[in-house]
């Protein structure tokens, strides 16, 4: 039955962080173009400045605001909608939503939940209901108790017998779950469990079993099916966000998938959800015993993976579901586009996670419950071995495929296969090398022997390739078996061409005798629910494991191919999305065919309808060239994927392949450090001293010049401190030791470190050398903080107007020098007018979304349209000069690495971000503050100000905070100067100095007596570091509130003591004009 609705409210996710990342942009982007088709209003309330959802001509309204019932109420008291969308958003729409609706707030305006009921949802959120409710059908789930206390738990885990599982109610991704071996362990964990929930599980260990994932439809009518068979590679124990994932399910039989689907529409049917949601089961294949772990009532990871696993949109299906529709109403009936029924796969998906682990300090690599990972890829073949070694290169951490990576040594390699790493993967591949036995490893890893058995196909391959010592030699059968089974041409070159030291030309090599021998992929097509004309969606893959081409191939010059921006990372993640769906959309709106490459499921430059063909490939040399050498297209656009693309450029302009745009001579000339660097001095334009240093000597002389501090990065890292800044003499030797060794083949870039410097952003586009449109903010952290963790400010506020007018002057210089045509980015210091350059990326850079939705002029469509030569309209100049204010602030996830110090430096640490707009800066800095998870303290403050400079730089911000009423509590040297200085502060000791007192700062973190903590790292002495470092990692482990940076500090704290939360303006983006 279809309800009359006119207007529906869409709730977003927020900042990206882990455990919930891009999947909710391409499942709420969905949801709206569903909305849309039907002609009804939405309104989205998402902070999320980077996404393709807050985009022009997706919602009718948006709402840059902090996804909590404070504002959600707000927005409905303005707007009035009709209905009410839940399951878009993540844990963070759910959870609100709830709230709603159990403060009858819902009710009260009479809006109405579209989709799965609430009852529903909280049956699956809260353990005990959903036990409850499962044990009526009977079904079996593992043995749980659910407790609120600590005794409670105690008693239950001995009930139960060790080991155990401990899990939160209302958590994502596995927030403060592990599994305890015995009672130590167990107390110490859930205690940090019961900081996030006030309700913890203890349950059953079934580590070791496998788990097994269904992806479920059903609508009014309850015609329900499941869409998507998932297998996790990695046992249970591992959590799903941590594990390869393949699809169909492999390992099993026939008869188990069916029993499993059997269970699965029975559990879904007496739960009573309507739309889409997932289950998850731990299954012993042995024994046919399973358990049901949890249900999803709401689109999750796995459905945006399942969307684009299978070519059936469950989000879109589900947004239709909720306004009503029934399947039979979607897509066309008897085809195999319908969502009537489920697709039929004759391939395999993989996905595969990607962990940023080296970016933390101290961080633990083991990989288990709590899931780390922070981006992932889907890869699609016709064999296991073509899949897990096409995925592996798309992570793009440096490997090859399975075999044939340098860099993988593990000292213990029974420990590695026992206890997972983030390296786990590359640990079977080397014991698999040393002769280990299959039934070996999968007793100590768990793995199912079938996928071990196909690995172990592809070590066995390398050892044929390893006997051909010329290509020429090369029998055809071989070749194409190795491509068959996922090698690479730079694979089967590093095999076969053993004396080769240039890998690109013996990547060539062997693909010029591939394609003379006719050895080609095959490209495949793979059947999609579409609304009308199914023939125009072409999602495609290549493969080996076929023959032929499943559309035709026609030269036009008209058709340009965007490369995307692969697996989101640490650095580069939404923002590039939102700049390749810009610049595809740009390119098909100019009637150009559009051919987009990229392989990141949770995205929406992957969702099959943004362009005229997806390729739904890796971005290597090796496949863009196929790509290439099928389309023959008029162009290739590198500027909009962030580094990826970026990289390739010289490579396929050596092929000479047509790159639009600023010449990838100019990225070169932009990207090598010494030819950027010889630019700037030729042009006569500043930047902060440097040289490249082959031997410590060197680096002495250089330093005693230029001074300390200086910031050293080395051209190959072992583990992790990829960038560091040195203090002194002692610090730069101990930092060097880290850096795995310094010589000729290794040099190290020292640079002259400028303290107290504000750092400044221009982010513009440019045709022919000309700038055409630009932006310049400010960061409101000093230089030190790396710009995609610091808070940024658009317009810039605090800078003198000759200082803007230098930074005009020099990016005019360097555009013309560089002769850019596209977007580029320019990074500025700037201390007393004095400006220099840091760096200049020709691409689009992190901050375009967010500058190009506050200014309200789409920075990459001019870009596009300049790189296709066609028409655009010039900003006259007071389009830059406009009455309100954005702030883009960084999400960090810290709680999630257990160990890491949640302390901000040059290397990025952040996994998020969101931007809010206010008509002044205090505004809308406390709605990013917000966004990102600060709340505003209600009275208890502590205070650790770290070196004399930040205790000056916090002392008016304090005086505030006690004019307010705050009381302000402080470690001994602060307490010492706040009250000299007429303010009053209560002393706290140090982590060591007395660790039972109960004014020891542990003991008040751990009663949660504090609101907000603010630590700035001193110096870097062992004591500080530790205790300073204790008292950070206890903030983020208790769930407090951490700042750690003074000016930053300052700015929230001025914020929130001039304006009442509860009276910031409700305003939408078109409001602001």
């Amino acid at each position: 039955m279809k309800e009359k609705l006119k207007k529906v409210l869409l709730l977003g996710s927020g900042a990206l962080r882990i455990g919930q990342a891009g999947e909710f942009d391409y499942s709420g982007s969905q949801a709206l173009k569903a909305l849309r088709e039907e002609g009804i209003q939405s309104v989205l309330i998402n902070p999320n400045v980077a996404t393709i959802q807050t985009s022009e001509g997706i919602a009718d309204k948006v709402y840059f605001l902090p996804v909590d019932v404070h504002n959600v109420e707000e927005i409905i008291k303005k707007e009035r909608p009709d209905g009410i969308l839940l399951a878009f958003g993540g844990q963070t729409a759910l959870n609100c939503g709830t709230e709603l609706y159990q403060k009858g707030i819902l009710e009260k305006y009479g809006v109405k939940v579209l989709g799965t009921s609430v009852e529903a949802i909280m049956y699956t959120e809260d353990r005990d209901l959903f036990v409850k409710k499962l044990d009526e059908i009977p079904m079996k789930t593992p043995v749980s108790q659910a407790v609120e206390s600590m005794e409670d738990a105690l008693r239950a885990a001995h009930e139960i017998g060790f080991p155990v599982m401990v899990r939160s109610a209302y958590a994502l991704g596995g927030l403060g779950s592990g599994i305890c071996r015995d009672e130590e362990s167990f107390v110490k964990l859930a205690e940090s469990a019961f900081t996030f929930s006030n309700q913890i599980l203890v349950e059953e260990s079934l580590k070791g079993w496998k788990e097994i994932e269904f992806e479920v439809i059903r609508d009014a009518n309850d015609h329900c099916f499941t869409v998507a068979s998932m297998e996790n590679f990695d046992p249970l124990g591992i959590h799903t966000g941590e594990s390869i994932v393949v699809a169909p399910t492999c390992s099993l039989t026939e008869e188990q998938v069916k029993f499993m689907q059997e269970i699965s529409v029975k559990a879904i049917r007496h739960l009573g959800i309507v739309g889409e949601c997932n289950i998850q089961y731990a299954f012993n294949a042995e024994t046919n015993d399973y358990r049901v772990i949890e249900v999803n009532a709401r689109l999750s990871r796995s459905s945006a993976l399942a969307s684009k696993a299978t070519g059936y949109p469950l989000a879109f299906v589900a947004a239709k579901i909720a306004l009503g529709y029934t399947l039979d109403q979607i897509g066309e009936m008897g085809t195999p586009n319908s969502a009537y029924k489920a697709p039929e796969l004759d391939y395999l998906i993989c996905k595969i996670p990607r962990w940023d682990l080296t970016k933390f300090a101290g961080v633990s690599r083991q990989i288990g419950s709590s899931m780390k990972s922070v981006g992932e890829i889907m890869s699609i073949g016709r064999s296991f071995e073509e899949v897990i070694q096409k995925g592996l290169r798309m992570i793009g951490q440096g490997m090859h495929g399975f075999v044939g990576n340098e860099h993988t040594h593990f000292d213990n390699l029974d420990e590695e296969l026992a206890n997972p790493t983030d390296m786990r993967i590359f640990s079977i591949a080397s014991a698999l090398e040393e002769g280990y036995t299959v039934e070996r490893i999968c007793e100590l890893t768990k793995i199912d022997p079938w996928f071990i058995g196909k690995l172990k196909n592809i070590v066995d391959y390398k050892t044929v390739l390893m006997g051909y010592n010329s290509l020429e030699e090369l029998p055809e059968e071989v070749l194409r078996q190795a491509k068959v089974l996922g090698f690479s041409d730079f694979q089967i070159a590093r095999f076969v061409l053993k004396d080769e030291k240039n890998m690109e030309t013996g990547n060539l090599a062997v693909r010029a005798r591939r394609k003379e021998l006719g050895v080609l992929p095959a490209v495949k097509r793979i059947n999609t629910v579409a609304s009308e004309h199914p023939e125009l969606t072409n999602y495609l893959y290549m493969t080996y494991g076929a023959k032929g081409y499943d559309v035709n191939y026609y030269k036009t010059d008209k058709a340009v191919v965007v490369l995307g921006s692969g697996a989101y990372r640490i650095g580069s993640s939404v923002e590039f999305d939102w700049c390749s769906v810009n610049a595809v959309q740009t390119a098909r709106k100019l009637g150009y065919k559009s051919i987009m490459i990229n392989y990141n499921p949770e995205t929406v430059s992957t969702d099959y309808d943004m362009c005229d063909r997806l390729y739904f490939d890796e971005l290597s040399l090796e496949r863009v060239l196929d790509v290439i050498d099928l389309e023959q297209p008029g162009g290739v656009i590198v500027s909009v994927g962030g580094q990826i693309p970026n990289n390739l450029a010289m490579k396929l302009h050596r092929q000479s392949v047509p790159i639009l745009g600023t010449s990838p001579l100019s990225i070169d000339r932009a990207e090598n450090r010494h030819k950027f660097s010889a630019m700037l001095d030729q042009l006569g334009i500043d930047q902060p001293a440097w040289k490249e240093l082959t031997s410590i000597e060197d680096m002495e002389e250089f330093v005693n010049k230029v001074g300390y501090p200086v910031l050293v990065r080395p051209s190959y890292v072992l583990s992790g401190a990829a960038m560091n800044v040195c203090y002194n003499e002692e610090e730069l030797r101990e930092f060097l030791k880290m850096a795995a060794e310094v010589s000729k083949e290794f040099p190290v870039v020292v640079s002259q470190f400028m303290i107290d410097t504000k750092e400044i952003e221009f982010d513009a586009v440019a045709q022919n050398g000309e700038v055409v449109e630009y932006a310049i903010s400010e960061h409101v952290e000093f230089a030190g903080v790396h710009s995609g963790d610091a808070t940024l400010v658009f317009p810039a506020q605090k800078i003198y107007f000759e200082t803007a007018r230098r930074i005009k002057k020099i990016s005019r210089r360097i555009a013309k020098e560089l002769n850019i045509s596209g977007p580029f980015n320019i990074q500025f210091l700037a201390k007393n007018n004095e400006v220099k350059v840091i760096e200049c990326n020709l691409r689009a850079s992190r901050s375009f979304p967010f500058v190009s939705k506050i200014l309200k002029r789409n920075f990459i469509e001019t870009a596009t349209r300049i790189m296709l030569g066609a028409p655009y309209s010039r900003p006259d100049k007071s389009a830059f000069d406009i009455d309100w204010i954005g702030v883009k602030a960084s999400q960090f996830s810290f709680s999630r690495l257990h160990k890491a110090d949640p302390v901000l430096g040059v290397d990025m640490s952040s996994t998020g971000e969101v931007g809010c707009i206010g008509d002044d800066f205090e505004e809308a800095l406390l709605n990013a503050m917000i966004a990102v998870g600060y709340n505003v303290p209600e009275k208890n403050v502590m205070v650790s100000s770290g070196a004399s400079k930040s205790k000056v730089d916090l002392l008016e911000s304090t005086a505030i905070l006690a004019q307010k009423g705050y009381n302000i509590f402080a470690t001994s040297g602060t307490a010492k100067f706040l009250n000299e200085n007429g303010i009053n502060a209560t002393p706290v000791m140090w982590p060591d100095e007395n660790p039972d007192a109960d004014n020891n700062v542990m003991q008040m973190i751990a009663e949660h007596r504090f609101d907000l903590i603010i630590n700035i790292p001193k110096n870097h002495t062992k004591r500080e570091l530790t205790n300073g470092y204790r008292i950070r990692r206890a903030a983020i482990d208790h769930n407090i509130p951490l700042i750690t940076n003074a000016r930053l500090a300052s700015a929230f704290i001025r914020a929130f003591c001039k304006i009442d939360v509860n009276e910031l303006p409700v305003k939408s983006w078109d409001e602001y004009k």
